[in-house]
């Protein structure tokens, strides 16, 4: 048996329109509302937005956490354009240290930005550590330097 994620569930302030966000963002459907989570499909997986203080029990802070989406060249552009278009902040790096830039590790190209929650999403176009060492420029992780972007 081949494992795989199946959803997960990632806490929001407002579920319907955190989910609206994901799915606009990236070209997505619209999301389902199933229960008390605004489902957003993506492939076999889905994530699923429930407000925090069902989740939770209480109403609090969301811990950020981050979520990484691999798209087609084609789709990053569209992403980054709506990114612009939304006048977003946006980084090279996940320390959010390179603003209103792009990476080009492993000979794609790869952005940072949150959502409504403050979840860091990223859109890249390849996998990291994919370019193995033929690639122009290697993800710092792999390349021994993890401080600089692109």
């Amino acid at each position: 048996m081949a494992v795989r994620l199946n959803h997960t569930i990632i806490a929001a302030r407002d579920h319907v329109a955190s989910a609206t966000f994901l799915s606009e963002m990236f070209g997505l459907p619209s999301p389902v509302l199933v229960g008390p989570f605004a489902v957003v499909s993506i492939g076999d997986t889905s994530l699923d937005y429930m407000n925090v203080k069902v989740y939770t029990g209480k109403d609090g802070e969301i811990s950020s956490q981050h979520y990484a989406f691999l798209v087609t060249e084609a789709e990053f552009d569209e992403v980054f354009a709506r990114i612009r278009e939304r006048h977003l902040s946006y980084w090279a790096d996940p320390g959010r240290a390179h603003a209103n830039q792009i990476n080009d590790w492993d000979g794609g190209r790869g952005v940072y930005f949150e959502d409504p929650n403050g979840h860091l999403l990223e859109a890249i176009t390849r996998p990291y550590g994919s370019g193995g060492t033929r690639a122009a420029r290697l993800h710092p992780l792999f390349a021994g330097d993890s401080h600089e972007p692109s």
